[in-house]
Parts: C-alpha cells; sequence; structure tokens
C-alpha cells in the first residue's frame, strides 16, 4: 500500500506503510485504533492458539503485541527508528476471550533517542503488563 494524499497525517501514513508489510502484526489480529506523533493505541482478543501451557496468554505474545506498538509509536515522527532496549514486567495473566488495549506514550524524544511506556490493559481496565521501550532514530526518512 502506497501513501501519497498529503493530507493524510504523517503518523497514519508511516503506520499504513508499515502495516502493509507487517505480517507478524496481522498473525496477531492487532486493530489500531488510534495512532499520533509519538502514540498509538491497538487492541486484540486473546485467541486459543496463543495460549500457553497453562491456558493463560503467551508472554511472548503480550511481548509482541506490545512492541509493535512501540514501533508504531516511535516510528510516528517518519524517521526510521529501530528498538536500542526493551524491558516488560507481567502483572496480570491474559485470558482466553480477553480483549487487551496496548498503549504506547512518547515520554521522552531526542535527535537520536526516543522512550516510549507502553500499558497492557484488559477489558476491565485491570493493568495487565507495562513495557518500556528506548528507540534508536536514524536519520532515514520514511
Amino acid at each position: 500500500m502506497s501513501i501519497s494524499n498529503k493530507s493524510i497525517p504523517k503518523a497514519e501514513a508511516v503506520l499504513h506503510r508499515m502495516m502493509a508489510k507487517d505480517a507478524f502484526s496481522k498473525l496477531l489480529g492487532l486493530q489500531v485504533d488510534e495512532v499520533g506523533e509519538g502514540y498509538c493505541r491497538l487492541h486484540f482478543k486473546v485467541r486459543e492458539d496463543m495460549l500457553n501451557g497453562f491456558g493463560i496468554l503467551h508472554g511472548g505474545v503480550t511481548y509482541s503485541a506490545a512492541d509493535s506498538a512501540f514501533a508504531f509509536a516511535c516510528n510516528s515522527h517518519g524517521r526510521l527508528s529501530v528498538a536500542l532496549s526493551t524491558n516488560m514486567d507481567y502483572l496480570e495473566a491474559g485470558k482466553l476471550g480477553d480483549t487487551l488495549t496496548v498503549e504506547a506514550k512518547e515520554e521522552s524524544l531526542k535527535n537520536k533517542v526516543g522512550v516510549y511506556q507502553i500499558r497492557i490493559t484488559n477489558q476491565e481496565d485491570v493493568l495487565v503488563a507495562l513495557f518500556k521501550g528506548t528507540s534508536y532514530r536514524t536519520s532515514k526518512e520514511i
């Protein structure tokens, strides 16, 4: 998908470009609700094929959803950005049928480094996990 319409905000154009080739986010069923400069909110439904051997949401799925929201938020300014470091705290178990909301917010943006906090909550607004990502901002325009 190519976005050439100048009336589309930069963050949305970048999101469309990224999602056109992001097979993994599509596999997870991630649905982006809102994107803006330094911000992304998305959601997904926990399916049976996302559960681990104990019948709870696999941590890798939670991490991947947070990582996608982080990527959409840190690239939203139109400069190619990549993860420099990330960490995640798991606070509650996701369960089959849960709808999880993943919200990424920019906390700091400098010339070469951005810092983002990502909150994952369930449909009852219970905090499931916290993710922190630090991005390296290249000089390449998207």
